[in-house]
């Protein structure tokens, strides 16, 4: 049996409503005007680039900073005017601090499980079944001081998950995690949604959105600069993705202005690979490509047509592709 919070989940149709929601740091805006609406009993993912403003947006709707301008309610209740309530309802990955270096993984679990109301067999069954799921049952006995940072990440999720809530923010839940662990945090994500809770989900992994979230917004400098479900999103950047690739790389300049001249869109080139990349509304398109390629005397090593991908998406949106976010973020 798992713990489940006293206070029932609520029957709302909404589980977040946020209108215009804006913040400032030093007169610069972190989030500057974010509408978002997710529906109960569903997975919400929010992409963007680091400092897009998606860990501001989580944080006012989690009642830990209050908005410049704007609304958000909780199942109705509203973040602002109603914290007490809407802290019963939710929780949130990276809010508990460690409550002493000196003590055991197990020990600060059995501490955070008592101040959110377990009782003492209670706290110590659910630390032990949270260390289990984390892969942390071996480490549970050695002091946080000795921990690794990977180590450190699964146990601040393992906290984050002592109560399960109507509403679960999860910011960037799986950096850091080895693969493995990945996977046992996907599951545990679709398990609490088949009982019922709502999961807003922060991520940096683009797989990981297009395999989780029902919806998905595009935050980019601070406001949603597309929403929609993943395959809705792909199609916004063309019904088919062009990859392609010149026999002489000499021929590379003149291939993609030919590419982006019968297509009339912009293209990525992949500089490892040497691959012209571009979103194509039709396969159709693809004989005059190439009858144009074949008349410029640019031969092809290789081409192919397949359906895009949210790497395609995030490129095309804020115009830089999720791998550069990602190397900025791990280093």
């Amino acid at each position: 049996m798992e713990h489940t919070h006293p206070l029932p989940a609520p029957d709302a149709e909404w589980a977040i409503e946020a209108r215009g929601l804006q913040k400032y740091f030093r007169g610069h805006p972190a989030v500057n005007g974010v509408d978002l609406k997710v529906r109960s009993g569903t997975i919400y993912g929010v992409l963007g680039p680091n400092g897009a403003g998606k860990t501001t947006t989580i944080r006012m709707l989690a009642t830990l900073l209050k908005p410049d301008a704007g609304t958000a309610r909780i199942f109705g209740f509203d973040t602002v005017r109603q914290p007490h309530l809407v802290r019963q309802l939710i929780s949130v990955t990276g809010q508990y601090a460690t409550v002493d270096e000196s003590l055991t993984a197990y020990e600060n679990l059995i501490i955070f499980s008592r101040l959110l109301g377990l009782s003492r067999s209670e706290a110590r069954r659910r630390a032990a079944e949270l260390l289990d799921r984390f892969g942390l049952t071996e480490a549970a006995r050695r002091p946080l001081k000795q921990f690794s940072g990977g180590m450190r990440r699964r146990l601040d999720l393992a906290a984050s998950l002592i109560v399960e809530t109507p509403l679960l923010f999860l910011d960037e839940p799986t950096t850091g995690l080895d693969p493995r662990t990945r996977a046992m945090m996907w599951e545990y994500i679709r398990n609490s949604v088949r009982k019922g809770t709502t999961v807003l989900l922060t991520t940096q992994y683009l797989d990981e959105a297009d395999q989780l979230a029902d919806r998905i917004a595009v935050i980019d400098r601070g406001r949603v600069v597309a929403e929609g479900t993943a395959d809705e999103l792909k199609s916004s950047v063309g019904t088919s993705s062009l990859q392609l690739k010149v026999r002489d790389d000499k021929d590379m300049v003149q291939a993609r202005q030919t590419v982006e001249q019968v297509l009339g869109v912009r293209s990525h080139v992949t500089p490892e690979a040497g691959m012209i990349t571009a979103p194509m509304a039709g396969a159709d398109q693809l004989a005059d490509l190439l009858i144009a390629l074949r008349n410029r005397g640019i031969a092809l090593a290789e081409i192919s047509v397949r359906k895009p991908t949210l790497d395609e998406v995030f490129m095309a949106i804020t115009g830089r592709p999720a791998e550069e976010e990602r190397e900025k973020v791990v280093s």
